[in-house]
């Protein structure tokens, strides 16, 4: 048993006064999170986070789990902390997630319930104190794509006109990241995270790097999700009826209609380039390798814009004569 196990389990037994419990794994983390659900006598359940202090924020955690709970968002209640130890007692938000219950019979219901939630995420929730998502960290967000997955992963030397192309880009996409309201952004907020099996879904987890940022970075997380995808034509007519509702509550006004589809578009294709950087670092400094096959289908949106997003028409081509192919070449090695 490790030390952070034996630190977990004597706090389970003495701090939250647990004495008869069964810990099992509850789920895999793109961090150095760990979860652990535990089995209680009468058959109740709890989730245990294990965030160690020194690489991980538990105090970050709580602030936002209080702001959505305030503002009757279903994140999950906190029932004991040590954030000095990096320690959370969590309600249990079950196993189901968005990922696992989503089909073409039950995608309107669910996306429906999870655009509430976001929109009183947007409206409701107070950002303040919360980092600026700005042009340092939408860059530096960008600058994971050609570091981990073009020279890393992919082995890829740019040459300076291919460069000067990336530069570009991210300069733009920072560009209409920046134009757009800024309200609460959770920043992960898609299928994985978003629970559906609990009463008044959608559960919300893994918002505490949440940041005061532009109005369709989230909106984009959900419906152009890097782990399952639907026709664009349905996609847009979410967005659509997404706008009317920030419309209706104040989030944005009416005047906002002609950029909303672009700021939209743009906003994903930043997530997407972010993303897939993540993804290969990941599998090359934390020997994670599930999310590489994520991949082609994140940038593959990128792709699809290309014929009504001028501006990333260069982007496009780049990904899919060059980094497409060598990620195929990479599977099938």
């Amino acid at each position: 048993m490790s030390d952070r196990q034996s630190l977990l389990e004597s706090w389970l037994r003495t701090d939250c006064g647990l004495p008869d419990f069964t810990l099992k794994p509850a789920s895999e983390d793109a961090s150095f999170r760990r979860y652990f659900r535990i089995f209680l006598p009468g058959g109740d359940t709890r989730i245990v986070m294990d965030a160690p202090p020194e690489k991980e924020d538990c105090g970050a955690f709580v602030d936002i789990t209080l702001r959505l709970r305030r503002a009757g968002v279903h994140a999950p209640v906190i029932y004991a902390q040590d954030l000095q130890q990096g320690l959370l007692l969590l309600e249990d938000l079950g196993v189901q997630s968005y990922l696992d219950a989503l089909n073409a019979d039950s995608a309107d219901r669910l996306y429906g319930d999870a655009l509430a939630a976001l929109m009183t995420m947007q409206a409701c929730v107070d950002p303040g104190g919360l980092p600026d998502y700005d042009r340092e960290l939408l860059l530096k967000e960008m600058s994971l794509f050609p570091q981990w997955l073009l020279r890393q992963h992919l082995g890829l030397d740019l040459s300076g006109a291919e460069q000067d192309m990336l530069d570009e880009v991210f300069f733009r996409l920072a560009d209409a990241a920046l134009e757009q309201p800024r309200v609460f952004v959770h920043r992960d907020y898609h299928s994985r995270n978003l629970m559906a099996g609990v009463a008044h879904p959608p559960g919300v987890i893994d918002f505490q790097d949440a940041v005061y940022g532009p109005v369709t970075y989230d909106l984009v997380s959900l419906l152009r999700d890097c782990y399952i995808r639907w026709p664009t034509a349905q996609v847009d007519e979410w967005a659509w009826g997404y706008f009317q509702l920030c419309v209706q509550s104040g989030v944005l006004q009416d005047q906002h209609e002609s950029r909303f589809l672009r700021w939209f578009d743009l906003m994903g294709a930043q997530r997407h380039l972010k993303a897939a950087g993540i993804f290969a670092r990941l599998a090359h400094r934390d020997g994670k390798n599930g999310y590489l096959a994520d991949i082609p289908r994140t940038l593959g949106y990128i792709v699809e814009l290309a014929s009504r997003r001028q501006e990333l028409a260069l982007l496009a081509e780049f990904i899919e004569m060059r980094v497409l192919p060598g990620l195929c070449s990479k599977t099938s090695a």
